[in-house]
């Protein structure tokens, strides 16, 4: 029997297999609110197999989006641009998917170019605006000076992620998750790379994590308990100065004192360029610690794109949920081949099981190379 078919509880929720879309940045939004784009991407999320579909970073203000054409859940307009994508692709999900939502704030990653124009910092003509940090250190040389924040900015930011906690709720998201990973706002308070603060907000581990813990409990007294609350997270800065699998570990077991119910365990990219990963999976081995340590539901990603490399490592490798991305521009329906491969029947729409139940013998379906 398949491990990664088989049911996981997240907290207040179960899915049906343990295959999760992690979240992938589109770029492709209209001054936060979802577009056309979005519709079919997520509508095609929820038909792909997997049970778990966390939607891109969404900034939790204007200003904490990575670029002009990042998500956003600051306005009103964006609420309701995105109720109408999330409507209409639990309407074509699979029975059982569950969607989720990642809240976040750039920090001094904010301010870029989109992804296919390079991702760098905006110049003068072309809009750019105020970015904030911890401490005033540039991410990468050439890039932006951010503002070291105030006190009334930290509190207004931690303010900004429970109001989007609350929309998030009222659109009706089943999962609502917090980034705290990839050299974004919250990460660069918990990284000593980037945080060299000597308030309360920054110095020893304790209190640089005072700030994303505060965004944690604040958007958790806004989530209902019948939604499961997570976080990304960083598994290691890859730095002899920066974060480990140990602070992994606390911050972890931090959350699920505050009542989360998961955490997915990536890495890198505090510093520009500072992800030298390589491998399958490569992010496995501290995300194993942080359950076996935290004892928390744990989710990884990293370069997992085939079926049984998925399988091997929910089975044996000590991790509860995987997560893809590349797999999934490459395939819409990995999930669908995922089952297939490891003997597993999928119900699927009435109107595509025609290439399924055996209508044409001898009809053999191969995907173009």
């Amino acid at each position: 029997m398949s491990v990664l078919f088989s049911p996981l509880e997240i907290g207040p929720i179960t899915v049906p297999n343990r295959i999760a879309i992690a979240p992938m940045c589109q770029y492709s939004a209209n001054d936060g609110c979802a577009t056309d784009w979005h519709l079919q991407l997520v509508m095609n999320y929820g038909m792909s197999g997997a049970a778990t579909v966390i939607l891109e970073a969404t900034g939790v203000t204007r200003e904490g989006r990575i670029s002009h054409g990042c998500l956003g859940l600051y306005s009103d307009a964006c609420e309701y641009a995105l109720g109408r994508v999330l409507h209409a692709a639990r309407a074509v999900a699979l029975p059982g998917t569950k969607f989720g939502i990642q809240l976040a704030h750039a920090g001094r990653k904010a301010s870029t170019h989109v992804n296919w124009m390079g991702s760098g910092p905006l110049g003068a003509g072309e809009s750019p605006w105020r970015t904030v940090a911890p401490s005033a250190i540039p991410y990468g040389p050439d890039w932006h000076t951010p503002a070291a924040m105030e006190d009334d900015e930290i509190e207004a930011t931690v303010a900004a992620f429970a109001q989007a906690a609350k929309r998030a709720v009222r659109l009706g998201f089943d999962i609502i998750e917090i980034h705290a990973a990839h050299g974004y706002l919250m990460h660069e308070f918990h990284s000593p790379v980037s945080n060299k603060r000597t308030d309360k907000w920054g110095g020893d581990a304790e209190r640089r994590l005072r700030f994303p813990l505060a965004v944690a409990e604040a958007a958790r007294a806004e989530i209902p308990k019948h939604i499961a609350t997570g976080a990304r997270l960083t598994g290691t800065d890859y730095l002899d100065d920066g974060l480990t699998a140990d602070d992994a570990v606390r911050f972890a077991s931090e959350l699920k004192k505050r009542g989360y119910d998961f955490v997915c365990v990536s890495s890198g990219n505090i510093v520009l360029g500072g992800r030298p990963a390589s491998g399958v999976g490569f992010n496995v081995p501290n995300a194993a610690k942080v359950r076996k340590e935290a004892g928390i539901v744990t989710r990884t990603a990293g370069l997992i794109a085939e079926p049984r490399q998925a399988e091997e490592i929910v089975a044996t490798r000590g991790v509860d949920q995987i997560a893809i991305a590349r797999a999934q521009i490459d395939d819409p329906r990995w999930g669908w081949r995922a089952a297939e491969k490891l003997g597993v029947k999928l119900q699927l729409p009435p109107q595509m099981r025609r290439v399924t139940t055996g209508q044409w013998p001898g009809l053999k379906l191969v995907r173009p190379q």
